[in-house]
């Protein structure tokens, strides 16, 4: 077994470096020397992750839980370790600094050390606690790992709790990292991560079995992939050059869907590919009764529909994905409907490498004209724009155009797949802070601080604030939402764990010094909360670049 103090070390050493090349090159000999068994777990550590983000484990422990473990552990009060929580602006060091200087330190493991699996173990004890009592038997497992663990220790393990490590390391790093440790191809490490969305699985392949291993990892039935992505068409006269035909499909005001049937087993997988089976019981039935295969993976878009049949807000479709309790209720008050527009896998092959127009006819073979999205290929720019406003009549974004001889590409936005819509390209963004409000908003957080990601050095760049687009009744949610992200306060400004995502529209991009990114958002106002995203899947530096090129470079499209 692998000590959990060697993880720490290698996690120290990353915090007192800039360059991603070193980071890269210190988790690549770790990667080396941690023990066979515990390498997927040590990936998903070194990532702030416990768990694979499609397996249906989940750790619930939210700050006040872990707040009262680390009480109970140092046997201080809950509102001294909120204290330090602020003045160290890290919940790792305020874990040590108060279990440091409590009265009931106690080594229950003597002369052994934890090791990773023996983290790992206790996290997966917690993850799977339910029901009556399980909120003070999650605090009593805190307790134990705090307990045995070494001051040091205790600063990652509450990291971990909360899934915030903060040492700068994400995918890109991972799958070099990956790379480097054992001699294989860093774009066959990304491919595998894509088909697998588990860096535990292609860690282990690569290791054991080196590049043939990863040339042969595929598709796998309740392991969701990576999605396809678009980026924006510059006009239906480019596309249309560019590909010569176009398949062209509404973009739907809804919610991605990833679905995964084997036999009557089905699972919907999020845009964030976790699982929200539970919550979603019409799109179920709809499956079982309108397709035809047994074994399949299909991508879609769930919309939810007014009694006008127009799209209801997103806001709505999120309520129904959240929902845990009173589903039957929350379903007819919010009725879903399926849109399937691309299929995967189909009875134990893999149908990824196989040109769209192909897809297309096995996803018509096999579901029901009723739950596949209408698709019109065609080379014609009047057809499309025709097409467009009728999307835009009922209610929706805009159009997809699809390249009919492309190939799906997990994970990747391309030219193959565009999206057209009316307004400029909205940005989602990683809220990193805020400023209390004044008067009457006193006691509301009114603006937020927003940032994009760099996926080089895995850092978050400032990129401006929003305060506008925000109820009065959104800004009671959100202030309630961010309470239990707050790191520290200065003042009226307030820093947030990097958790939640923003979908911010804009008037233009400009260049500025006063941010991070040299970018500042003109008249930014809030769209959405995008509950569906991850940090990870927040737009990157790149995109506000290629954005600010574009608009410069000409007008946005828009239909006459």
């Amino acid at each position: 077994m692998t000590p959990f103090e060697k993880f720490v070390g290698v996690c120290k050493r990353i915090e007192g470096i800039s360059g991603s090349l070193e980071i890269t090159s210190i988790v690549a000999q770790f990667f080396r020397e941690v023990d066979d068994a515990e390498l997927g777990i040590a990936t998903y550590f070194i990532m702030g992750k416990v768990f694979p983000v499609w397996a249906e484990l989940e750790l619930g422990i939210g700050p006040n839980l872990l707040y009262s473990a680390i009480s109970k552990t140092s046997s201080l009060p809950v509102r001294r370790v909120e204290e330090l929580v602020k003045e160290t602006g890290d919940v790792g060091y305020a874990a040590e600094k108060a279990i440091a200087s409590g009265k009931s330190h106690l080594n229950f493991f003597s002369a052994e050390e934890l090791s990773i699996r023996d983290v790992y173990a206790r996290f997966e004890k917690i993850a799977r606690l339910t029901g009556k009592g399980s909120q003070d038997a999650k605090i009593k497992n805190l307790q134990y790992l705090f307990s045995a663990a070494k001051p040091e220790e205790t600063v990652y393990i509450a990291r971990l709790a909360v899934e915030e490590m903060r040492i700068g390391v994400g995918e890109g790093i991972v799958r070099d990292a990956i790379a480097d440790a054992f001699n294989v191809p860093s774009d066959l490490v990304e491919r595998g991560y894509m088909l697998t969305n588990d860096f535990g699985i292609v860690a282990s392949t690569a290791k054991k079995d080196g590049t043939p291993g990863l040339e042969k990892l595929g598709t796998v039935l309740g392991r969701p992939l990576k999605m396809m992505l678009a980026q924006v068409a510059e006009g239906i006269g480019e596309a249309i050059e560019e590909m010569g035909t176009v398949a062209v499909e509404w973009k739907f005001d809804g919610a991605r869907v990833q679905i995964h049937r084997d036999g009557d087993h089905i699972i919907i997988y999020s845009r964030r590919l976790e699982s929200v089976t539970p919550s979603l019981p019409d799109i179920v039935r709809s499956i079982k009764s309108n397709v035809k295969a047994n074994a399949i993976i299909l991508d879609g878009e769930v919309v939810a529909l007014g009694k006008d049949k127009r799209p209801m807000a997103f806001q709505e479709i999120l309520r129904r994905f959240r929902r845990k309790y009173d589903v039957s209720a929350t379903a007819l008050e919010i009725p879903l409907y399926l849109n399937l527009f691309d299929i995967l896998y189909l009875d134990g092959k893999s149908l990824i490498d196989m040109p769209l127009a192909e897809r297309r006819k096995l996803l018509e073979e096999v579901c029901d004209s009723g739950i596949v999205a209408k698709q019109t290929v065609t080379g014609e720019a009047g057809v499309v724009e025709a097409i467009y406003k009728d999307a835009l009549a009922a209610g929706h974004e805009g159009v997809m155009l699809k390249n009919p001889v492309s190939l799906y590409m997990p994970g990747k936005r391309g030219k193959n797949w565009l999206k057209l819509k009316p307004i400029m390209e909205t940005l989602d963004l990683v809220v990193i802070g805020g400023e209390w409000g004044e008067g009457r908003r006193a006691n509301l957080i009114g603006s937020y601080l927003l940032a994009c990601r760099d996926p080089d050095s895995e850092k978050l760049l400032t990129i401006g604030r929003v305060a506008t687009g925000i109820t009065d009744e959104q800004l009671g949610e959100l202030t309630g939402l961010f309470g239990e992200l707050i790191i520290s306060e200065s003042g009226i400004h307030v820093d947030f764990e990097p958790k939640v995502v923003f979908e911010v529209a804009f008037e233009e991009i400009q260049k500025s010094p006063n941010y991070d990114s040299g970018y500042a958002l003109r008249f930014p106002r809030l769209v959405n909360v995008r509950s569906d995203k991850s940090v990870e899947d927040a737009d990157s530096i790149e995109k506000v670049e290629q954005l600010y090129i574009r608009q410069k470079g000409k007008e946005n499209f828009k239909p006459e």
